[in-house]
């Protein structure tokens, strides 16, 4: 027995039945029409992306190595920026009091503003540094932090004869690191840092046991943490022992989609080359962008009161946005000219 659908409208008189007037006209169509012109919809969307596909990928088949100029200006323009930077800082980071030593004092005084206060103190203290402290939900000053490089007495006395009355234990806190002991704790996480990038390259190298493969995979990885660590500096970002972590887990960050685009491209012969890239790509990409999402969103909802953790999820939002770039655009290409060349 045939399935009718009843649609509003007018009709041929062959296909409908004329009701009085003023009345709706009532079509019968068969369901077996929509559904063929479904499918045939469907057909036509599935041959429109698989065009593009060939298309782009006749694209890249022609350009891939020509898009390898794009990170190369990116990480020669890092180094020169790198050795302006480091000739006239003496360090490769700004670092703030937790790597310098000096004195931190949190105020808990909502209503002091954080302008007039570095105005009034900036000549008296050595590298002052103020950031406030917002409430999560009403985004409301509930205290103010001042890092400088002066010994605690100092600014004791500065920051009383600015406010006006006595800093105690209930209304503020003091913290006093020396610059021997922070300068020797900067060099300890320098040291994890290294060891860190060199333990994984080894790890790739154990991988895969082939050179070139493994050396794409440890460049992106340098690549991410090195452009991360030009940008903070263009920022003025003053880098804490919290940053230093955060560069560490931007390594294990790094390395993910890397090892995930090099084990399927080389070990896996299932289709064609374009083929394993693209699959890769939409594994990876996925993986990358929800990092990248839940990384914003605690950057949005964390940052405005907490100082460490805004530093934090600040340098892995960049190290993850330069990961898209060195994983598909700087690893891609140097995999798929290896395999070329191989291949030949």
């Amino acid at each position: 027995m045939p399935f009718f659908i009843i649609l509003s409208g007018r009709a041929d008189s062959s296909v409908a039945e004329s009701l009085p007037s003023k009345q709706m006209t009532r079509v019968r169509i068969p369901i077996s029409a929509l559904t063929i012109k479904m499918e045939e919809q469907k057909t036509e969307s599935k041959e429109t992306k698989q065009k593009f596909g060939e298309k782009f990928a006749k694209f890249h088949d022609r350009n891939y190595k020509l898009l390898l100029i794009i990170p190369a200006i990116l990480i020669l323009f890092s180094f020169i920026y790198m050795g302006i930077f480091y000739s006239q800082n003496g360090d490769f980071i700004h670092r703030d009091v937790s790597l310098t030593g000096g004195t931190s004092v949190t105020i808990n005084n909502g209503n002091i503003n954080s302008a007039n206060l570095k105005k009034a103190i900036s000549g008296k203290l050595e590298e002052v540094n103020i950031r406030e402290v917002s409430d999560l939900v009403s985004q409301k000053q509930i205290a103010i932090i001042i890092e400088t490089k002066s010994d605690e007495q100092q600014t004791r006395t500065v920051l009383e004869n600015y406010l006006g009355y006595k800093l105690d234990d209930k209304n503020s806190s003091f913290e006093f690191t020396g610059s021997t002991l922070s300068e020797n704790f900067y060099r300890q996480l320098l040291v994890a840092l290294l060891i860190a990038f060199f333990l994984m390259a080894i790890v790739v190298f154990l991988q895969f046991k082939n050179f070139i493969p493994s050396i794409a995979v440890i460049l992106s990885a340098f690549a991410n943490v090195f452009m991360t660590l030009v940008i903070i500096n263009l920022l003025g970002m003053k880098v804490s022992s919290a940053g230093i972590v955060a560069f560490l887990m931007l390594i294990g960050y790094s390395v993910d989609t890397d090892i995930l685009l090099t084990t399927r491209t080389l070990k896996r012969e299932v289709g064609t080359l374009n083929r394993r890239i693209f699959e890769s790509f939409k594994t990876g990409i996925t993986m990358t962008l929800t990092s990248l999402f839940a990384v914003l969103v605690a950057l949005i909802i964390a940052g405005s009161f907490s100082s460490i953790l805004s530093q934090i999820f600040t340098i892995m939002a960049i190290g993850l946005g330069f990961d898209i770039l060195n994983t598909w655009l700087t690893n891609v290409s140097i995999i798929k000219w290896y395999i070329s060349k191989k291949k030949k």
